[in-house]
């Protein structure tokens, strides 16, 4: 998930037309982690008040200044329809909002499991299991873009020289939802002296025609990536389920790291916050069907009134 930072003047926002304060109750939670304060933060508000529109709705990710905030608009049965706002802008999709979403839903009896989150990209089919405190997504079949092989580009933006990028795996595009530029390093050594450059990260996900670069090295026991955005909202993610599905897509067309099949993809080491995320691909006729789990731990809750 990315994001352009938003101009500095920020509007005033407006009180909901009440005569009263209006409470927006939110949950907090970690999300592809097996411990609370790991894997990556999540604000969710699992019911909107009627009133609370997109402009207060991106005031309040604002406050909370957590890479997403989502806001559940409707629930019942086995469905929910969402909005995922990053501080500055509405996204159309992200994983582990869409993974932490889930839980609280099922958790607090809105909706059972499994369930349909519907977003503005279209429906999305998601499993829960409370009592394990995990979940799956089921993400949109793979969509692969061009090879990428501007080699000094990606080295730039990731700090790094061509040379420590992977001599035989291309960097290439990959779709479920978003699209990452997946692009394969040396080891894991390379991996983890990769400094992001904000402004060549920009340049390459224009060039590129991608929302992040997602660096990745295969291990013996699995693999490891970490996400560099190239807004200047987040910097490095520590949990990008958008771009782990597509890099399972990427592994399962090239067999590599036991795909198609199951893999584990670390990530966050660099930010403190290490976070595992669980890939499943199998074969679906000419491409792959693509799910994304991991834990997630509910760590507070509190409300805003407005």
């Amino acid at each position: 998930m990315s994001y352009t930072r938003a101009p500095q003047s920020v509007a005033r926002p407006r009180r909901l037309a009440y005569f009263r304060p209006v409470e927006v109750r939110f949950r907090l939670l970690d999300v592809f982690c097996d411990r609370p304060f790991a894997g990556n933060q999540l604000c969710v508000v699992p019911e909107v008040p009627v009133g609370l529109d997109a402009e207060l709705m991106q005031t309040l990710a604002r406050e909370i200044a957590f890479s997403e905030t989502t806001f559940v608009t409707a629930s019942g049965g086995d469905r929910y329809t969402m909005r995922i706002f990053t501080p500055d802008q509405e996204l159309p999709f992200a994983g582990h909002p869409t993974l932490g979403t889930a839980y609280v839903m099922v958790a607090e009896g809105r909706v059972r499991s499994p369930a349909i989150q519907t977003t503005t990209v279209g429906e999305v089919p998601v499993e829960v299991d409370v009592e394990d405190g995990s979940g799956w997504m089921q993400q949109r079949p793979p969509v692969f873009g061009d090879e990428f092989h501007a080699s000094d580009a990606i080295a730039r933006a990731a700090g790094l020289e061509p040379i420590d990028l992977h001599p035989d795996l291309p960097a290439q595009v990959v779709s479920t939802g978003l699209g990452p530029l997946l692009a394969p390093v040396r080891d894991l050594e390379t991996l983890r002296r990769a400094e992001r450059d904000g402004r060549a990260t920009r340049e390459l996900g224009e060039r590129a025609g991608s929302e992040c670069l997602y660096l990745f090295a295969i291990t013996a026991d699995g693999v490891t990536a970490r996400m560099f955005d190239p807004g200047g909202g987040i910097g490095e993610d520590p949990a990008t389920g958008s771009a782990a599905g597509p890099l399972g897509a990427y592994l399962a067309q090239r067999r590599l790291a036991g795909m198609p099949g199951r893999v584990t993809v670390a990530q966050g080491e660099q930010v403190g916050r290490p976070s595992f995320l669980h890939v499943e691909g199998q074969a679906d006729g000419d491409s792959f069907a693509i799910r994304v789990g991991g834990g997630v731990r509910i760590v507070g809750e509190g409300s805003f009134r407005l």
